[in-house]
C-alpha cells in the first residue's frame, strides 16, 4: 500500500530498497527555503542494519502488508522454539536469535501473535501479561516503606525482575510482557 511520506509514522513497516524496515524515528521539517521533507531513521528487520533516509513530503512509500496469525507454544529445542496453528494444526518454528529474552516467558499452550511478510516469520508477540512463579527473592529489611522499594528477585523460568517487599519465594505473580515489570500478585 503506498503511502505520503507525511504519513509515516514510528512503529510502522516500509518495503525500501528490496528490504523490510521498521521506523524508528520521524521528523517532519519545513525549511523556509524549497520543499518539507520528512527525516527518517530506520531499521532492517531482516539484516538488523540502521539507515537514515529523506524524503520529499511528493514522493510515496510503500508500506508493508503483515499477516498476523494466532499460534499455541508446543516446545522448544537447541535452536529453534515450535508454533503449532490451533485450527489447521500447522506447525512452523522460529529461531531463538528471533524472540530473545521474550523466549523465556513462553508457557506450554500460550497463545502469541505471530507476524507474517511473505509466509516469513518476522515478529512474535506475547499476550501483554502472563503468570510467572517467585523462584527466588532478597529478604525484606525492616522500615522500608511500600510505595517505593522493589527488591530483586527470579523468576522461575531465570528472568531477573524486581518486585515490592512483600512477595516472598514461591508466590504467583503477574508480569508485562511489554516491559518485564511487575503487575501483581495473584
Amino acid at each position: 500500500m503506498k503511502i505520503n511520506a507525511s504519513e509515516i509514522r514510528v512503529g510502522m513497516l516500509l518495503e525500501y530498497k528490496d528490504d523490510l524496515w521498521q521506523v524508528l524515528k520521524t521528523q517532519h521539517v519545513k525549511p523556509g527555503k524549497g520543499g518539507a521533507f520528512a527525516q527518517v531513521e530506520m531499521k532492517s528487520v531482516i539484516k538488523n542494519t540502521k539507515l537514515n533516509e529523506r524524503f520529499r513530503s511528493s514522493e510515496t512509500v510503500e508500506k508493508a502488508s503483515l499477516e498476523e496469525t494466532n499460534f499455541n507454544y508446543s516446545y522448544e529445542d537447541e535452536d529453534n522454539f515450535f508454533f503449532m496453528d490451533p485450527k489447521s494444526f500447522d506447525q512452523i518454528q522460529i529461531k531463538k536469535s528471533m524472540i530473545g529474552q521474550k523466549g523465556k516467558l513462553l508457557t506450554e499452550n500460550l497463545e502469541v501473535t505471530i507476524s507474517f511478510y511473505k509466509d516469513d516469520p518476522i515478529s512474535l508477540d506475547l499476550p501483554n501479561q502472563v503468570e510467572c512463579k517467585i523462584n527466588t527473592t532478597d529478604a525484606t529489611l525492616k522500615g522500608q516503606t511500600v510505595s517505593s522499594s522493589y527488591k530483586p528477585a527470579t523468576l522461575d523460568n531465570g528472568l531477573s525482575i524486581q518486585v515490592p517487599p512483600f512477595i516472598e519465594a514461591g508466590d504467583k505473580v503477574i508480569i508485562d510482557t511489554r516491559n518485564l515489570e511487575y503487575v501483581k500478585k495473584i
